[in-house]
């Protein structure tokens, strides 16, 4: 297969630019438990990542309206 063009090139980093990198560190043995969860569920590891975060953060936004601070065991 041949390489990518210029404009091929310039096009993915122009689409990676509206992105942010984000590293996290976990055991090998957790790396392994969330990438076959999220194969398990048709997603990437990345893809499982992102719905987890934006799920807690929902419950976490609806807790805190419900009670009117943030949710037991945050700060």
């Amino acid at each position: 297969m041949a390489g990518k063009t210029d404009a091929q090139k310039r096009a993915q980093k122009a689409y990676m630019e509206g992105f942010a990198r984000v590293e996290i560190r976990m055991t090998t043995q957790q790396r392994a438990a969330v990438q076959a969860h999220a194969e398990a569920h048709g997603e990437s590891v990345n893809g499982f990542i992102n719905r987890a975060i934006a799920e807690a953060m929902e419950r976490d936004s609806v807790a805190c309206a419900v009670t009117g601070g943030p949710a037991e065991g945050t700060k």
